[in-house]
C-alpha cells in the first residue's frame, strides 16, 4: 500500500493545530479545535485506505484494482458526524455562555479557585515571614522599613484573600431570576433592568430581578391586614442576612 506524504503531512498539521486550540480556554476556539481536529482524523483515516480486500459473497465479480476499500470510507463518514454533532454542541455553548456571562471563556471553578488561593496564600505567607525572620536576625533586630514592607505583603494577601472570597460569593449568589439564567432573557428583561439600574456580577448591564412568586400581601387583593415586618409584632425570625464579604471568615488571614 503507497501512502500520499502530502496527506499525511496535511493530517498532521490538522490535528496538531486543532489539538492546541482545544486547549485554550475560549469556547470558540475550542470550537474552531474541534472542526480542525475531526478534519484531521477524517485525512488519518483516508491516508490509511488502500486496495479492496476479497469480494463479498453476493458479488463475486468485482474487480478489486477499481474499487477502493470501504471499510475506511464508512469510519470518515461516522467521523464526519461526530464531528458536526460536536460542533452543534460546541457552538450551542459558546452562544449561551456569550449570552449570560458576556463572554466565551471558560471560567475556573470557585471552589477550586479557593482551595489554590489558601494554598498559595499559606506558602507565600511562610516565605514571607522566613525572610522577614532571616533579615531580623542578620541585622540583629528588624527596622521599621523591614517591618512596613512586611506588613505591607501581608495586607496585599489578605486584600486578594478578600477579592476571591467576594468573587466567591458572587458566583454563589442566586437571588436573580433563574429562568433567565438557564434560558436566557427577553429583549423586554434587559431594558427593563437598564431602567432600574440591574447589573450582574461583572458588573454589567443585566436583565431586571426576579419577580417574587408566591401568596399575595396586598390587602386589596386578599381581604385581610398585611402582616407585620418580620421581627415586629409577629412571631416570625427576621430573615438572615447575606453575609459580608469582606468579613466572611478569617481562616488564613491571620
Amino acid at each position: 500500500m503507497t501512502v500520499s506524504l502530502s496527506l499525511l503531512v496535511a493530517a498532521a498539521v490538522l490535528n496538531a493545530v486543532g489539538a492546541t486550540l482545544l486547549l485554550t480556554r475560549s469556547l470558540t476556539r475550542i470550537l474552531l479545535g474541534a472542526v480542525v481536529l475531526g478534519n484531521g482524523v477524517n485525512l488519518l483515516v483516508l491516508a490509511a485506505t488502500g486496495s479492496a480486500g476479497e469480494a463479498p459473497l453476493l458479488y463475486p465479480h468485482v474487480i478489486r484494482n477499481r474499487v477502493t476499500d470501504p471499510l475506511p470510507q464508512a469510519i470518515a463518514l461516522t467521523a464526519i458526524v461526530i464531528t458536526l454533532a460536536t460542533t452543534a454542541f460546541l457552538l450551542a455553548m459558546a452562544y449561551r455562555s456569550h449570552q449570560v456571562t458576556g463572554s466565551d471563556e471558560i471560567s475556573d471553578d470557585t471552589e477550586d479557585r479557593l482551595v489554590a488561593l489558601r494554598a498559595e496564600f499559606l506558602d507565600r505567607r511562610g516565605e514571607l515571614r522566613d525572610r522577614y525572620r532571616e533579615a531580623r536576625a542578620e541585622d540583629g533586630g528588624a527596622d521599621a522599613e523591614q517591618r512596613a514592607r512586611y506588613r505591607a505583603a501581608r495586607r496585599r494577601l489578605r486584600r486578594r484573600v478578600r477579592e476571591e472570597r467576594a468573587y466567591q460569593a458572587r458566583a454563589n449568589d442566586v437571588s436573580g431570576n433563574l429562568w433567565n439564567d438557564i434560558l436566557g432573557a427577553d429583549p423586554e428583561d434587559y431594558r427593563e433592568g437598564r431602567e432600574l439600574g440591574s447589573t450582574d456580577a461583572a458588573g454589567r448591564p443585566g436583565p431586571a430581578p426576579a419577580r417574587v412568586a408566591g401568596p399575595s400581601n396586598d390587602p386589596e387583593e386578599t381581604g385581610r391586614e398585611p402582616d407585620s415586618l418580620p421581627g415586629e409584632d409577629s412571631c416570625h425570625a427576621p430573615p438572615d442576612q447575606p453575609d459580608d464579604p469582606e468579613g466572611a471568615g478569617t481562616e488564613g488571614t491571620r
